[in-house]
């Protein structure tokens, strides 16, 4: 089964993860936008085109200010190889999140 990157990092800010009450929820695991893309819950699995993501205890910014970081990370290499021809190029994604019905 493919996992959210909050499943594959473990970081525990999913609702009702046990880092929520305390660190708040990602911007990921509610941004129902993405939901179901490359098979994730919400942006489980397109997390490097959210804004305010909260990666290595620091929240980050915009998808232009994270994305070097992100092309760096484990769960986004994982992504990219799991979906292989089925990967959403980033500009697709950023599209999706623009539209402004749910």
């Amino acid at each position: 089964m493919k996992k959210n990157c909050w499943e594959f990092k473990k970081c525990g800010r999913e609702p009702g993860g046990e880092k929520a009450k305390d660190l708040g929820v990602c911007a990921a695991a509610t941004e129902k936008k993405l939901d179901g893309i490359h098979e994730g819950k919400n942006a489980g699995r397109t997390c490097w085109v959210v804004a305010g993501t909260l990666c290595k205890g620091e929240v980050q910014g915009s998808f232009a200010q994270k994305y070097k970081n992100c092309e760096k990370c484990e769960f986004y290499q994982e992504v990219r190889k799991e979906e292989a021809g089925k990967f959403m190029l980033s500009a697709v994604l950023l599209n999706k999140l623009s539209k402004l019905k749910d």
